[in-house]
């Protein structure tokens, strides 16, 4: 028999043990959970129940009473993969697992099921984008950011397991000043060939431009604020030896650059207006600006698609956001938002009441707001007629939805209002099940301790940077435990364990917390981490290979050890644990199951002998256990787009 989920078939056999005992009891009464959660101490079996004492609290008798009772009406014969039914404390019930049953269905599923076993397929599946990633084409991506590809396409991957169709989108950010300063800093440099890698180009070229038009508009605001109070000049006179500082830092890194871009610049006597002019040009759709910005824009995305497809994250799809403000799609939705009547001109400004939306069709529990708490207007459009990027991921929220049954945007936790005010305006406008099915998967920010990353200083460490020494301590630590591999096989398995550790250890902790990067975390052999996997998954698989062929049939009752019950008992929770995992949208459990897998394997290997175990039917046991560690390990690591070495 192979089953797709041995962890559940175990799980039902103790709940209809429940029912039928109840019902033998005439206990029978409604709303009865029966639930079973992991026990604080395998001394107390693989499942506990707690219904005695919901029972006892309905019916006013004592739950260990009642869980004597039940327990004594429980027969293990009918369920096969039960050994016994006890009692304990003041009314626990716990259920011990037959591990000669479940190890039977638990190996051989894994082995018949191969790539596939874990992988439960969902009853609905459904169409599903994920876009992520979406970094604005200005810079190249920082390891702040890197958690968003990497958390984004390790779920793309787990819902795909699951069985939906699944699309991943990249929503390119070139709308608006920021685009407009690189791409107005460029054309003052004569729109040069680029020698380096582009978006790091691209980002130098923003970075120093946007730290000189800012020190010129400070000073054209001193200059104009002369009879205003002291209180607001020393506000400006503190800004402007801010950024004179970063313009300082600057100019002593790149003073080339820096000197071609101040001359060039200052050669404009108005740069805040032309700026502001090429970014109303360019959302407008004039063709001077368009050939302009979008040269900018797609000289970085070439950069960073580059940077992603080092990492092996890849996409379905490239998703313009200019296109949306040409072919009149946000022109349409601010025509049908005024006709909501909760838009509302606030002065020359458009603005949203996302708030009254809330209040209106009583939203505020579904989106996790307190009733008292006021949502701030959502501002759709400028004095100068530019609109605002949320304002134009409505139009862009509507397409998605005609191509696909959810979607789920992986964002910042930072950008959690403006979700929220997008799945209201979904609302105003008609598309209620579109808000619905919007999931704003929110992921906390990647500190480095020591390190304090400025975009406006030009001082962050790239994504690029980071996979690169990540590759070398990888392949330091390879040389130190491999050193008869050949100079090919070192140089690509320290690619796999550099990239595999960087993602691992963006994924392994819960997506709401902030992840503090360190390397003696990320690069680490012993413990918790990407490459402590991988080579537990190398180690099995160099055991398989010592022998010619792995059995096909085991006897499964010579596996008595309790360290093999912790393993087949992870085996035969991973499908489980992989459901979780996508319903939840929570890639971290299938890290932490991985991890959990590998330090039981290892405190095996590390107890017992394997290929030389006594008796040879021991010895096979072993080896089939031993392979199903492998390809559960593998499977895991494949979710998160890790690869698992053969060799390390």
């Amino acid at each position: 028999m192979v089953s797709t989920n041995p962890y559940n078939d175990f799980l039902k056999e103790c709940q209809m043990a429940l029912q039928n005992s109840i019902a033998t009891l005439h206990l029978s009464i409604p709303a009865i959970s029966f639930s079973l959660d992991a026990p604080p101490s395998p001394e107390f079996g693989e499942l506990t129940s707690t219904i005695s004492f919901e029972i006892g609290k309905k019916i006013k008798q004592q739950p260990r009473s009642l869980a004597k009772q039940i327990v004594s009406s429980i027969d293990v014969k009918d369920f096969p993969l039960m050994s016994a039914a006890k009692f304990a404390g003041t009314g626990y019930i716990n259920f011990y697992a037959n591990f000669a049953e479940l190890s039977k269905i638990t190996i051989d599923s894994t082995l018949a099921l191969n790539d596939a076993y874990g992988h439960v397929q969902t009853e609905k599946p459904k169409n599903v984008i994920v876009e992520h990633t979406s970094a604005n084409p200005i810079s190249p991506i920082n390891i702040g950011k890197a958690r968003n590809p990497i958390l984004g396409d390790a779920l793309a991957r787990i819902l795909a397991a699951r069985g939906h169709a699944v699309f991943r989108h990249f929503y390119i950010d070139d709308v608006g000043r920021q685009t407009a300063v690189v791409a107005y800093g460029y054309k003052k440099l004569g729109r040069p060939s680029l020698k380096e890698k582009p978006d790091h180009e691209i980002g130098l070229i923003y970075t120093l431009t946007s730290c000189i038009i800012e020190i010129i508009r400070l000073k054209l605001a001193l200059e104009k604020q002369r009879n205003v109070s002291t209180e607001i000049k020393q506000k400006l006179q503190m800004q402007l030896e801010d950024w004179s500082s970063i313009a300082a830092e600057l100019k002593g890194k790149h003073p080339r650059l820096f000197t071609e871009l101040l001359e060039k610049i200052s050669e404009d006597k108005d740069t805040e207006n032309l700026i502001n002019k090429l970014n109303q040009a360019y959302e407008a759709g004039e063709e001077e600006a368009k050939g302009l910005v979008r040269e900018v824009c797609q000289l970085s995305l070439d950069g960073i698609k580059e940077t992603l497809t080092n990492a092996e994250i890849f996409f379905d799809s490239w998703d313009w956001e200019s296109e949306f403000t040409w072919n009149s799609d946000v022109t349409k939705t601010l025509k049908a938002l005024k006709k909501t009547g909760y838009a509302f001109q606030e002065g020359p400004v458009l603005e949203f009441d996302a708030d009254k939306v809330a209040e209106d069709y009583k939203l505020k529990h579904m989106l996790g707001i307190k009733d008292d708490h006021e949502i701030p207007s959502l501002t759709l459009t400028r004095a100068d007629g530019t609109t605002l990027y949320t304002t134009r991921d409505i139009p862009y929220s509507l397409w998605k939805f005609r191509k696909a049954d959810k979607v789920i945007n992986v964002v910042g936790m930072e950008q959690k209002l403006p979700q929220q005010q997008l799945k209201l305006a979904l609302w105003a406008l008609g598309y209620a099940n579109h808000a619905k099915n919007l999931t704003h998967f929110a992921h906390n920010l990647v500190t480095l301790p020591g390190y304090k990353m400025s975009s406006r200083r030009g001082r962050y460490i790239t994504f690029d940077e980071v996979m690169k020494e990540a590759v070398k301590r990888a392949r330091e630590e390879v040389e130190k435990r491999s050193p008869q591999l050949s100079k090919e096989e070192k140089e690509r398995i320290s690619r796999i364990v550099g990239i595999g550790a960087l993602k691992y250890a963006l994924i392994e902790v819960d997506p709401t917390k902030r992840v503090v990067f360190t390397w003696d975390r990320v690069i680490n052999f012993e413990r918790n981490s990407a490459p402590y996997i991988q080579y537990s998954y190398a180690r099995s698989r160099s055991i398989l290979r010592r022998v010619k062929e792995t059995p096909k049939k085991f006897d499964y009752s010579l596996l008595t050890k309790p360290l093999e019950h912790d393993i087949i008992w992870e085996l035969a929770r991973y499908p489980e644990v992989f459901i979780i995992s996508a319903e939840n949208f929570k890639p971290n459990t299938i890290a932490d199951h991985a991890n959990l897998l590998a330090d039981k394997f290892n405190s095996f290997y590390t107890a017992f002998p394997v290929i030389k175990a006594k008796p040879e039917a021991l010895s096979e046991a072993r080896l089939g256990l031993v392979k199903a560690v492998s390809i559960v390990l593998r499977n895991s690591l494949s979710l998160l787009g890790i690869i698992a070495p053969e060799k390390m």
